[in-house]
């Protein structure tokens, strides 16, 4: 059995506390320092005094509640440390101070096209003239550094504020990180989830991001600890999810919404785009030829009271112009432009204002209407 954090939190939401009949979660006594290491699972409960006359009969409890839950499992006995509030530390600062918006772009699964998206929202956002940084943290996968051009960026350290920062690649007025810059291009990235979430998060709290008005972040596909990283990690505005309209990928993305939506995530769902919505011809840019079947993602937004941020055309020469680096989005839309260069650009608008709706700063409106 794969061992995630939220597991063992929901274990320990079964283990109560004698002063006030709590569980140990609800009664907010588990830090948020979970780490698993193989079969070893180690954490800090926190208690109001260190003279605390349930600090033994508590960890008991939550040693044999995980031992039972998990027989054979786990290795937890004497790795849970005991910390009073009276002695913690103050808490820190926010993570990225300088950053306005966070959006996090995902899907239920691979291949639909989300680290394009991602890609291309972030071009489009700094075309209308927002600071924009894109993290890649498709850990596994990255392919950011390929779709902007920049596999061969070498990065560096300069010292901001007495800190020693990885300093984002920039392109196409985009600051850039990704794990794919840290690792040989041609081998895989063989790591545990906790090595994966701790590379994650020294990519976001080790580098020189400064002020930014949209930090995007390119998720991995489907659901997964290295996503419970990040939400515990950043207060993320609001995700964006990524679908094609056949109905397996219909299918992951409900799955994706409702991981999103769930208590212990409780992220806003800005909207849903569906990529590859239609096959059109280059030289017949008003053609479209509905491959993958038609409006599955529309539906879908529609049954989950979703807003649709945008229909993504898939055009013939996709594949030659992300590999050659060149989003669609730095285009400026016009005349006779790349049909998904309008398309990319209109989902950054709506992306925009479904932001400005979450911190109410527009009042609700209608889907945004598809053409």
């Amino acid at each position: 059995m794969a061992l995630y954090p939220s597991l063992i939190t929901d274990i320990l939401r079964t283990v109560r506390y004698p002063g006030n009949g709590q569980n140990l979660v609800e009664a907010g006594m588990v830090e948020d320092d979970i780490r698993i290491d193989g079969k070893k699972v180690s954490f800090s409960l926190i208690f109001d005094k260190p003279t605390d006359p349930f600090i033994k009969s508590v960890v008991r409890s939550a040693e044999t509640a995980i031992e039972h839950a998990l027989p054979g499992e786990v290795e937890i006995r004497g790795n849970i440390a005991v910390k009073s509030r009276t002695q913690l530390p103050q808490q820190p600062a926010r993570l990225l101070p300088g950053v306005k918006n966070i959006i996090g772009v995902s899907s239920g699964k691979g291949g639909v096209g989300k680290s394009t998206v991602a890609a291309n929202l972030a071009v489009a956002l700094a075309q209308a003239g927002y600071r924009v940084g894109l993290l890649d943290a498709d850990i596994f996968g990255p392919s950011v550094p390929k779709m902007f051009g920049v596999e061969d960026e070498q990065l560096y350290i300069e010292q901001v504020d007495g800190r020693d920062l990885i300093v984002p690649v920039e392109k196409f007025g985009v600051k850039l990180l990704s794990i794919g810059f840290m690792v040989a291009r041609d081998k895989p990235v063989l790591w545990r989830g906790s090595m994966a979430s701790n590379a994650l998060r020294q990519l976001i709290s080790d580098a020189d991001w400064g002020e930014l008005d949209y930090f995007v972040i390119d998720m991995p596909p489907g659901t997964s600890d290295i996503h419970l990283t990040l939400v515990q990690t950043l207060g993320i505005t609001g995700v964006v999810v990524v679908s094609t309209p056949q109905e397996v990928a219909l299918a992951d993305a409900r799955k994706g919404v409702a991981m999103f939506r769930d208590d212990k995530v409780n992220v806003p769902v800005l909207g849903i785009v569906e990529n590859m919505a239609w096959f059109t011809p280059a030289p017949h840019p008003d053609e479209r030829y509905y491959i993958f079947g038609r409006e599955g993602a529309v539906r879908l937004a529609s049954e989950l009271d979703v807003p649709v941020l945008a229909q993504i055309p898939l055009v013939a020469d996709i594949c030659s112009r992300a590999d050659a680096g060149i989003p669609p989005a730095l285009v400026v839309p016009g005349e006779g432009a790349d049909p998904r260069t309008r398309a990319f650009h209109d989902m950054a608008s709506a992306v925009v204002d479904a932001v400005a709706r979450r911190n109410d700063t527009l009042p609700p409106t209608s889907k945004v209407e598809i053409h």
